[in-house]
């Protein structure tokens, strides 16, 4: 790379705007900054009228920096045969707006975890590595190229882009492979398994970096192919856009009110602290408990919630764009967030948990001691882990909060000790990365 010319990263990514959800995040976040740290970024994804996106936003359009060249390409997948045939959104990560599944889909997800592998957007990577092709045979010179999943099957972009050009590339790695937390319900073959799991080695092992988002990824990769330098994994987490929070904190003065932003299914295991908060209700009626939740909650959660009697001191609110649901959070008392209760999820690090860090708001975490969910939250102040079953910590918890609420409603900490996860430094991290 020349001194007199900036860094020429190709993004390639199935997730942009005009795809909403947590997956957009990254790598919108990495190029709206990445130009002020002399990074010139192109950005490959696919045609929006032929995507499959479980949401979409549109008003993350507008944070896409007017400069940045965006290429989109056409896409073959099966989801347009998926929705026929069920009747059914296209499905969230984990399944989440599935419920428990019937014969039908089960079955659909045989043959999604057999016959298509990694998934199946594979089908989006001839046409995107055909548009890296024409630059390249145009004279287009990269310097690096990133790839972001899932879907997983993006990487195997990189790895061709990799085996037929030699380009210096990174995989970025938002999520585990096979050890996803629903990988189970793929019901692969052990020959799809097999061939999954070849993939994701031939990954790990070819690109030049790998970028995780917790160091419980970083040593679970580390430690299926032991032989490679540990420098090849570099933790890069998520973070947050502190443009998204200009807005003042504005609690509410009328109640406790505990908001959980995003996707939540009975895989959380939070029904301990449902009763917990029931019984803290119960125990202090001068201090009303209200919880909100914000997006797609299962049925079966929301069953959870009326067997605890909170159904009437509960708000659902759909999908929102990006821009409200941090509304949501400045407007609140608690934040609330949970990690699935599954294998391995000690490294399970939500992108949400650090805006509910920039919103300056205690969090609620149901989850495992000393996961790196609860090492960040106690790092930053902003609370702990709560174990599943632990209804005494849940339960001192919340009145310790109640406590605090009658003395003022304001319950924002009195500290900002994040700034190190906002998505402008972390762009810088990207910059020096990429320039290696």
């Amino acid at each position: 790379m020349s001194a007199t010319r900036p860094l020429r990263l190709l993004v390639i990514t199935y997730y942009w705007p005009p795809s909403g959800g947590a997956g957009v995040q990254r790598c919108l976040k990495f190029v709206k900054h990445l130009g002020h740290f002399g990074v010139e970024p192109t950005v490959i994804t696919v045609d929006p009228a032929q995507a499959t996106y479980p949401v979409r936003d549109e008003s993350l359009l507008a944070e896409v920096p007017p400069g940045v060249r965006v290429i989109r390409t056409r896409t073959t997948e099966p989801f347009e045969s998926y929705k026929k045939l069920t009747g059914r959104a296209v499905p969230y990560g984990g399944f989440a707006n599935e419920g428990k599944p019937g014969a039908m889909q089960k079955a659909l997800r045989f043959v999604r975890g057999n016959l298509f592998i990694p998934d199946p957007r594979r089908g989006w990577n001839r046409h995107a590595l055909a548009a890296v092709e024409k630059l390249l045979a145009a004279g287009e010179q990269f310097d690096a190229v990133l790839t972001s999943s899932p879907p997983h099957s993006t990487q195997l972009i990189g790895l061709e882009l990799k085996k037929r050009h030699g380009l210096r590339w990174l995989a970025d790695m938002r999520d585990p492979w096979t050890d996803i937390y629903y990988y189970k319900e793929l019901h692969h073959t052990p020959l799809a398994a097999w061939l999954d799991a070849r993939y994701e080695r031939q990954v790990l092992t070819q690109a030049d970096t790998v970028l995780v988002t917790s160091p419980e990824t970083k040593r679970l990769f580390s430690a299926k192919l032991p032989a490679l330098p540990s420098t090849k994994f570099q933790v890069l987490p998520n973070g947050y856009d502190e443009t998204d929070f200009r807005q003042p904190s504005q609690p509410p003065t009328d109640c406790l009110r505990i908001t959980h932003t995003g996707t939540i299914t009975e895989l959380y295991h939070i029904e301990c602290l449902l009763e917990a908060i029931a019984a803290c209700a119960k125990k202090h009626p001068d201090v009303p408990l209200r919880l909100r939740f914000v997006g797609q909650v299962s049925a079966q959660l929301r069953g959870q919630i009326e067997r605890a009697g909170l159904l009437p001191a509960t708000e659902f609110i759909p999908f929102v764009p990006h821009d409200e649901s941090v509304e949501y959070l400045l407007h609140s008392s608690v934040l609330l967030m949970a990690i699935p209760d599954v294998p391995r999820n000690f490294g399970i690090l939500p992108g949400k948990i650090f805006e509910y860090l920039a919103a300056n708001k205690p969090i609620l975490c149901v989850g495992p001691a000393g996961s790196d969910a609860d090492n960040l939250l106690q790092e930053c102040e902003a609370g702990q882990a709560l174990p599943y079953s632990n209804s005494t910590l849940m339960l001192s918890t919340l009145e310790a909060l109640v406590a605090q609420w009658r003395r003022s409603p304001n319950l924002d900490l009195p500290a900002v000790s994040h700034n190190r996860y906002s998505r402008r430094a972390l762009a810088g991290r990207l910059s020096e990365i990429a320039a290696r």
